[in-house]
């Protein structure tokens, strides 16, 4: 089978080289040109562990190829997937003018049937409206069926959540495209992957759900640990607690201060649009995103009120990416900290493993930016810990405090045990465990 898929970045790019990896030949379309002579060398625009070496190996065997031109996803594709962005507006509904160019552009070149997938998550009643679009737009009376096939990839670990997924959601009314469809991801079939066939606008709905729950959990967590430091207990202990019933899970019980990504914040904001637009107020999901900027804001506070003048003090941060193994700074909490520190006329210094350029690309020389943590942390008068890569777990905790003007530690991961912090003579604070 040979498939296209229009949009190269985060999901069509993962989406394309892993379907490449099953064996199925794929072109990946992208109007950025730049961007698409970059992908034919080898050359991946963001950070994923394993994509760019899955990249080039399906380049040299020819399974992968890249094409600025649509026509070129079209022709010779029996299934095309659409995965270009579907980026928030200003009221929180997802902006569908991409989707819905590409599904024109699709239309003009069709000359046989084929299956057209929405891979980008979409609005519920997405695939209706593709359809009329579709259909309206048609040179020649040709057969088409829409499918609905969200991702469900998490940065850091998305070849292995496509290789190895939870459940691959199929929404569509056509038993043709359903069989398509399955024939496609037969592999998975191999290792007995849960398949969900469902109608389009539950597949839709299914994405919007699953992520808002997550962002759920996060919130949840957040105020429990905001809890535990007013009574005294230790939110990690109550996690646990939690996680060991199987109706609740461990998963997503991590305070920090607050969730982040292209993800998260833009599809629970989108699903409250949605039900808005049907005369419904999401509660539950309202509260979860109240809770997630406010917890922004109380790990600003912790720092603020633990150095008391922020003015003329120098505050090292590690970590920039919204979570580890990526160089995502959408929404990170990172930035919310950062321009407070900065306005509060504080002193920001920033290290990150993978992120550094795009922070520069945020901030540009409002901050500056180290080679490593002890660089860091050089001369600083506080360390806060934002993201929990692995290299900050085992910092050399006494030239750690060598290296601090002042010992305050600030651990919004709580990557460290708070007694020994203490005993080591730092000022230590954490979330949920104080």
């Amino acid at each position: 089978m040979h498939i296209g898929v229009i949009g190269s970045g985060y999901v069509g790019l993962v989406t394309g080289a892993c379907f490449a990896e099953f064996g199925v030949a794929v072109t990946c379309i992208d109007k950025d040109e730049k961007k698409i002579r970059a992908l034919k060398k080898g050359e991946i625009p963001f950070y994923e562990p394993g994509l760019s070496d899955l990249v080039k190996k399906h380049i040299k065997n020819g399974r992968l190829k890249f094409s600025t031109r649509i026509q070129d996803a079209v022709d010779p594709c029996l299934v095309i997937f659409i995965a270009v962005g579907t980026p928030p507006r200003g009221d929180g509904s997802a902006d569908m003018r991409y989707v819905e160019a590409v599904a024109e552009e699709i239309a003009q070149n069709i000359r046989g049937y084929k299956v057209i997938v929405t891979k980008s998550t979409v609005p519920v009643g997405t695939g209706a409206r593709l359809r009329k679009i579709i259909s309206k737009t048609l040179k020649e009376q040709v057969d088409f069926d829409i499918v609905s096939n969200p991702e469900f990839l998490r940065e850091g670990s998305a070849i292995e959540d496509f290789m190895r997924p939870n459940r691959v959601i199929i929404g569509a009314s056509s038993q043709q495209a359903i069989a398509i469809m399955k024939d496609l991801y037969g592999p998975l079939y191999l290792i007995e992957t849960p398949f969900v066939i469902t109608s389009i606008e539950t597949a839709e709905l299914i994405k919007y759900a699953s992520n808002s729950f997550l962002a759920v959990k996060i919130s949840f967590i957040n105020e429990m640990a905001n809890l535990c430091d007013r009574v005294g207990a230790d939110v990690h202990m109550v996690a646990k607690g939690m996680g060991l019933d199987q109706r609740i899970g461990s998963k997503f019980l991590h305070p920090g201060p607050g969730y982040g990504g292209s993800c998260f914040p833009k599809d629970t904001r989108a699903l409250l649009t949605i039900a808005k637009n049907h005369d419904m107020e999401l509660e539950i999901v309202k509260s979860a995103v109240d809770v997630n900027d406010h917890q922004k804001k109380l790990a600003f506070e912790k720092i603020r009120d633990g150095l008391g003048k922020l003015a003329g003090k120098t505050v090292a941060i590690l970590g920039l990416s919204f979570k580890p193994n990526t160089n995502d700074m959408r929404e990170a909490p990172s930035i919310f900290l950062i321009e407070h520190l900065l306005r509060a006329k504080a002193k920001v210094r920033a290290y990150d493993p993978i992120a550094m350029d795009d922070a520069r690309a945020i901030f540009k020389s409002a901050m500056s930016y180290a080679k490593n943590p002890y660089d860091c942390m050089k001369g600083a008068d506080a360390v806060v810990i934002v993201t929990e890569w692995n290299e900050f777990r085992s910092l050399e905790l006494m030239k750690v405090k060598a290296l601090l003007k002042t010992p305050y530690f600030f651990d919004l991961r709580n990557v460290y045990e708070p007694a020994k912090m203490r005993k080591l003579g730092f000022k230590y604070s954490c979330i949920g465990r104080n």
